[in-house]
Formats: structure tokens, sequence, C-alpha cells
């Protein structure tokens, strides 16, 4: 169902409503930009490892083998993968610092911080903004799955 945005002029330049929509956020930073740890390198590796032999061994107790199945080693991997991300998030996500956290602990009194995020923002807001037009050419194609159908059960009451 359309609503006022979808009938409005077209928006403003990208670099004016990246601007915009970046200061926004920036705003709202205090309240909602969170800091996680990340895991990265030989820690993931490590971790990816475990829960390869980890899976093998269970299936091997369950009588499925290389032998038996000569591509498991792709379920293998996959899954050691979805086991290790889930590790990980749920680690990262009960260790948030909030920006003032992160100023404090780094000494940030100029707050750059804030200021190399909000030009990072709006850098990436707006090259997804020019990928979204350049593709544009594509989407009246694609979209065509979401028109209304055609006939009666498309008629409108």
């Amino acid at each position: 169902m359309p609503n006022d945005r979808d009938r409005r002029e077209p928006p403003e330049p990208i670099s004016s409503h990246a601007d915009g929509v970046s200061g926004d956020l920036v705003k709202l930073m205090p309240r909602d930009l969170v800091f996680v740890m990340r895991f990265m390198g030989e820690s993931q590796h490590r971790l990816q490892n475990h829960f390869q032999d980890f899976i093998r061994a269970e299936l091997a107790g369950g009588g499925v083998t290389t032998k038996t199945h000569p591509m498991i080693h792709l379920f293998i991997e996959s899954h050691a993968i979805l086991l290790r991300d889930f590790v990980f998030s749920g680690v990262s996500l009960t260790r948030q610092f909030r920006i003032e956290e992160i100023e404090r602990l780094t000494g940030d009194t100029t707050s750059m911080i804030r200021v190399d995020i909000w030009d990072q923002l709006k850098s990436h807001i707006e090259t997804a903004e020019k990928q979204f037009q350049s593709q544009a050419g594509t989407l009246p194609k694609l979209l065509s799955a979401f028109e209304k159908p055609q006939g009666p059960l498309g008629s409108e009451k």
C-alpha cells in the first residue's frame, strides 16, 4: 500500500541526503551505537577446527564417515563454521561498550571517534545509494513479481 513517502518528490541529491542521515545517526550514537568484540585470525581457525573434530566424531559414532559418505567434509566444514559463528556472536553480544565508554577508555576528549564514524557512515551511505541507482534499470523486471495479478483475482471490489 503506497504511503506519503512513495508519492513525494524525488529525493535530495545524494550528498545532502547522506549528510542528513549521517548526522541523525551520529546524534543517536549515545543510545544506539555499541562496540562489540570480534574474534579474528587464529582464534576463528582454532574454534572451527574444534567443531570440525567434534562433528566428525559425533557423526562417526552414528556410522557416518568419509568412507560411507565421501562428501561429508562439506557438511562438517559448513556446520563447524555455523557453530563457530554462534559461539563468537554470543560472546560478543554479551560484551558491548557504548560510545562514551570507548571515548573514555581511549582518552578521546575531542570526539574524533564520532567524527570518523560520521565520515564513514556518509561515505558508505553514498556508496550504497550509488550502487542501488546503478541497478535501478533492472528493478522493473525484478519488481514484476510484486505487481497486482491481472484478471478476476486481482480486480478490486
